[in-house]
């Protein structure tokens, strides 16, 4: 199998960095990408500020591939995901060649000749992934496979029991699950002078109300509704002026005033049940404990991620009950007990499976835990690769050290200019509510 490539599903970030460090050892990487250009799902949310710096963005043994083709490293500041797309993945995607393939989109993954139930022989069969191109179905023979698919295909629904609320599904017209580009055009079009209801309380959530906020300032009769599952409003603003990372304070500040702008009325202990139409064709969301919102037109609903292992049903996968991440991991970066600053730096030893070759890194790694980091990813694919390699020492390596505070920047007001970024961008605040927007994958 030695002479197989490894195949790494999607071209994001850490997908990229992955086959990056397996050029740089001498190994053969196949980039498998479903969109139609490295990059696709950052580009997704282009208009949105990334919560890193760009020196946290950068992945060391990118870098290496990139420096002898011309490329200038960025300096500092916060790049929006167009910015990071166009100075650093596409190049990347350049560098690798026919490394990456695009319109590639992998449907399953099985040992072969062998479903998951078959042990005789397992181990010395190679994967075979199944690919979906416009031309066809096909199958490509791997020594391994590094999932780096993200997890912004899954987002989390209104429903506040973690399943869609009744008639979710039948209102999706007028749901969106991302963050909204109100710089112009037919998405500010579909929010002015309506009644939107926003769901969440993380940085993404709070940067829609922010934009909407100010939406409104500009579109008579826009309303906003915030929708918070948490009994109290509490401390989901941050430290304001008092807070020690002055850049989450900064977008905590700007979503307080928001907040309090005259526009928007916060409901806490909303945890969605059911979607309702009403005459008019606007919606009503009704909560568990009984509370009414009448006349919504748009719901934009940002409740997180979650990861997608229906195409890795025939991959013996050991994972964690809770956070749908691997077992081994799940303790590290359990919500309730870290922070983005706080999570120990890993990498093969807990992101292996019982299915040799296998491994799941990024953003989907994490399962449903929020605290993910593009540095974390990075790391991540250099210990998995240098275990693919056969250095086992360089696996067991911790080569990246987190700062407690200063690397999880938070998701930034849509047009800030480069060099406010970091008076827009906010940072970890309490651990449920963290998410770098990777793509999720990225961002996701």
């Amino acid at each position: 199998m030695s002479e197989l490539p490894v195949v790494v599903v999607g071209a994001g970030p850490v997908g990229l960095a992955a086959a990056a460090e397996l050029l740089e050892r001498g190994l053969r990487p196949l980039v498998l990408e479903a969109g139609d250009a490295a990059g696709a799902t950052v580009s997704r949310w282009n208009h949105v500020r990334l919560f890193s710096a760009w020196p946290e963005l950068v992945a060391p043994a990118a870098a290496r591939l990139l420096e002898p083709t011309g490329w200038r490293r960025p300096g500092d500041g916060y790049p929006t995901g167009a910015e990071w797309v166009e100075s650093y993945l596409r190049p990347l995607a350049a560098a690798l060649g026919e490394h990456v393939r695009v319109g590639a989109r992998v449907t399953g993954v099985a040992r072969r000749g062998r479903d998951r139930v078959v042990d005789a022989g397992r181990a010395e069969e190679p994967l075979t992934v199944h690919v979906r191109t416009a031309d066809g179905e096909e199958r490509v023979p791997a020594r391994a496979l590094v999932d780096a698919s993200g997890t912004w295909g899954s987002p989390n629904p209104l429903g506040g029991d973690g399943l869609p609320a009744l008639g979710e599904n039948a209102a999706v017209a007028q749901i969106s699950y991302r963050v909204p580009d109100l710089a112009g055009g037919e998405v500010r079009s579909r929010y002015a002078g309506k009644h939107v209801a926003v769901a969440g309380s993380g940085h993404s959530a709070l940067t829609a109300l922010v934009a909407l906020v100010d939406l409104a300032r500009t579109e008579p009769g826009t309303r906003i509704s915030w929708l918070l599952r948490r009994g109290a409003v509490g401390d989901v603003f941050g430290g304001g002026e008092s807070d020690e990372l002055p850049a989450r304070g900064a977008l905590g500040l700007k979503a307080r005033e928001a907040a309090q702008a005259g526009v928007v009325r916060t409901l806490t202990g909303f945890r969605t049940e059911a979607v309702e139409r009403d005459e008019r064709g606007g919606l009503t969301l009704v909560s568990d404990a009984g509370q009414r919102l009448d006349g919504v037109d748009e719901v934009v609903v940002l409740t997180g991620f979650r990861p997608d292992h229906s195409w890795l049903s025939e991959i013996r996968l050991d994972l964690d009950p809770v956070l749908q991440a691997p077992t081994a991991l799940a303790p590290l970066i359990d919500p309730n007990a870290h922070s983005c600053g706080t999570v120990y730096p890993h990498g093969a030893a807990e992101l292996a499976h019982p299915e040799p070759g296998v491994f799941l890194v990024g953003m989907k790694s994490y399962g449903r835990a929020p605290t993910f980091l593009a540095m974390t990813g990075y790391e991540q694919v250099r210990s998995v690769v240098a275990k693919l390699d056969g250095d086992h020492d360089a696996a067991g390596r911790v080569e990246l050290v987190l700062p407690e505070t200063g690397v999880c920047g938070g998701s930034g007001v849509f047009d800030a200019p480069a060099d406010d970024a970091a008076a827009t961008s906010g940072c970890c605040a309490a651990p449920v509510e963290q998410i770098e927007l990777l793509a999720p994958s990225s961002r996701r």
